[in-house]
This record gives structure tokens, C-alpha cells and sequence, in this order.
């Protein structure tokens, strides 16, 4: 599903994106098409576009093709998944320890639409770090 989403291709474009858009959170997948679990996640960013398009717009990065900003954001995983809102990235805090961004693919729609929403409501009001409404710390306990 990723060839339904905008692709950003170089890192001026990443940069105007982040920098033109003032009213709506900017939701950034970072990784490659071919990936299993980015495909698994554009899926999923793919069946929120149109839901979310009020308050937020999805764009997908391929960290090969666009490394600039693989030491600045430290996107060393297979799929990243970060969130900015008025030039600023916005943390959000899902019990993990790690703050800056998602790093698992998300399966349920209604789960992401959630966390985007949480992102937008405290991005808003000037937060820079938002509580995640599901604690994520328990995701791989066996």
C-alpha cells in the first residue's frame, strides 16, 4: 500500500514538509517499501490517511534513498514512525523507554488513529511530549 501514500524523495521535501504545515500533525514512516513490517505499517497509515486528514497527513521517507536524516533522528530500525507538528518533533511517551518515535509496526487502525489524535490534541496545546493512551511496555512479555 505504500504507492498510495506520498513519498518524500529527497530531504528538502522532508524539510518542507515538516516546515509548511501549520495546522495538521505531519506523520513521517520512516524505512523502506520492501520491508515486511513497513508494509505491515503502510498498510495500516494507509487505512488512516482519509480519517485523519482533519488533523494530520502521512508521508513515507526511504531512509536508503534520503539518509540525511538517519544519524540526526537515529533511525536505525527497519521502520520508524515519527510525528511533527509546527516544525517540532513531538515525542510521545508509550511506556518503552524510547520517547522520539514508534519503532514496531501497528496493526489496528483504531490504535494508530488514537495515537495520532493523542499527538495532535498535546501538540496543540504546546506539549512537546504526549502520554500515549496505551502503555506499550508489556508489548513483548512473554
Amino acid at each position: 500500500m505504500s504507492y498510495f501514500l506520498p513519498h518524500l524523495t529527497n530531504a528538502w521535501q522532508v524539510d518542507m514538509a515538516i516546515l509548511s504545515e501549520e495546522k495538521r500533525v505531519v506523520v513521517i514512516r520512516f524505512g523502506q517499501d520492501w520491508n515486511a513490517q513497513c508494509m505491515a505499517m503502510d498498510e495500516t497509515l494507509y487505512g488512516i490517511a482519509e480519517k485523519v486528514k482533519k488533523f494530520a497527513v502521512v508521508y513515507l521517507v526511504d531512509i536508503k534513498e534520503v539518509p540525511d536524516f538517519n544519524t540526526m533522528y537515529e533511525l536505525y530500525d527497519d521502520c520508524t514512525v515519527m510525528f511533527f507538528f509546527r516544525n517540532k518533533h513531538i515525542m510521545i511517551d508509550l511506556g518503552t523507554g524510547d520517547n522520539n518515535k514508534i519503532k514496531w509496526a501497528i496493526d489496528d487502525q483504531q490504535e494508530l488513529i488514537d495515537l495520532v489524535e493523542t499527538v495532535y490534541r498535546g501538540a496543540s496545546k504546546g506539549k512537546g511530549l504526549v502520554v500515549s493512551p496505551k502503555d506499550y511496555s508489556t508489548k513483548y512479555r512473554y
